[in-house]
């Protein structure tokens, strides 16, 4: 198979769904697991999508993903609730989660969920949508506790995960869809490219003795290195700023993270949904985003630069794209989705003609 092959999202979908549930997990988790790997694959968040599917098998066949249960509420004051997400997958958990926020952020104009010990949550752009179709303005974020791989500025021994936060913004056209790390690159780009024996454009890792380097097998080695913050040698203390932040809107809030026994690769998560109407209008918001969004994408661009793209155009312009003509996935990804097809009797989907 190659790049150029493309796949029928719908049918991908519906294979990821089938495999799940061969390897145990229920159709409601699965459907949602499914759709999140396929919609991150849309937007072109290619290692945070179905790159994800056997990895998250593997944890539902040693137990590391639970199969069964429904998050418990530690507190709920309206517009301010805890989940304990029991480790049930991510997706699941993040989706129930946007659906129960949404008549309360209508309600209260924001409404803020955190949910402790979920499993790994996927490609946080995936979720951004169903918010800003419904009007909102959602902030969500997520960290790790049981993995290092970033340190803080200064430092050489890793104490955070790259730490995503995501906005979704809506505007009248094209949503702003800001998905973005507070490392300068991510544990799936770097352990991709540690597979194919290949290294980073630029120095975007430390060694384990503080030295600049491009080997992404430095986070592998003994002493192991460790994944820059965001902004890099000279400006990563914004990034370990940017990861503190992200720290106690997830663990923090969330009242479990590192000061905690580690319990498997899985996530501290923070959801919040606000509703424009409450404070200054929806018109009166559309109307700021609009000028924003005008104002960026007419500005003069740089000599290699065609034109400004404000975040979010190109994956969504991807996601129509791939949704019309079939989803063309990493090289890496449709011999994995082979062997899932042979280990579960599920049908490979077909390659679009």
């Amino acid at each position: 198979m190659t790049q150029s092959e493309r796949f029928s999202a719908a049918t991908l979908t519906q294979f990821s769904e089938s495999v799940l549930q061969a390897a145990g997990l229920p159709q409601a988790p699965a459907a949602a697991v499914a759709r999140t790997l396929v919609d991150g694959d849309l937007l072109g968040h290619d290692t945070h999508g179905l790159a994800l599917l056997a990895p998250y098998i593997r944890e539902i066949e040693k137990g590391g993903m639970a199969t069964t249960g429904e998050p418990t509420p530690i507190s709920d004051r309206g517009a301010a609730v805890l989940w304990d997400g029991g480790r049930l997958p991510g997706p699941w958990l993040v989706l129930q989660g946007v659906e129960m926020l949404i008549p309360r952020a209508r309600e209260f104009g924001n409404a803020t969920l955190s949910i402790r010990r979920s499993h790994h949550i996927g490609c946080l752009a995936a979720y951004l949508l169903r918010a800003t179709e419904a009007g909102f303005m959602m902030l969500l974020s997520c960290s790790n506790p049981a993995a290092q791989s970033v340190a803080p500025f200064g430092g050489t021994k890793a104490v955070f995960t790259p730490n995503p936060i995501a906005a979704g913004i809506p505007t009248s056209g094209t949503p702003f869809l800001i998905d973005i790390s507070a490392s300068i690159t991510t544990n799936g780009m770097t352990n991709r490219l540690h597979k194919a024996g290949q290294q980073f454009d630029e120095a975007w890792l430390l060694d384990g003795h503080g030295n600049p380097s491009r080997d992404p097998a430095v986070l592998a080695a003994d002493p192991p290195g460790t994944i820059l913050p965001l902004g890099g040698l000279t400006g990563g203390h914004k990034g370990f700023g940017l990861g503190l932040l992200i720290e106690a809107l997830t663990s923090g809030l969330g009242g479990h993270g590192r000061a905690d026994a580690a319990q498997g690769w899985g996530a501290s998560v923070f959801i919040s949904l606000y509703d424009p109407s409450a404070f200054g209008g929806q018109a009166a918001f559309l109307r700021q985003m609009d000028w924003i969004a005008d104002a960026c994408r007419s500005n003069p661009p740089r000599p290699d630069v065609g034109q400004v793209r404000m975040p979010g155009d190109r994956g969504i312009a991807r996601r129509a794209e791939q949704l019309r003509d079939g989803l063309a996935l990493h090289p890496t990804i449709p011999p994995m989705l082979a062997d899932l097809a042979q280990k579960y009797g599920v049908a490979l989907p077909p390659t679009l003609e």
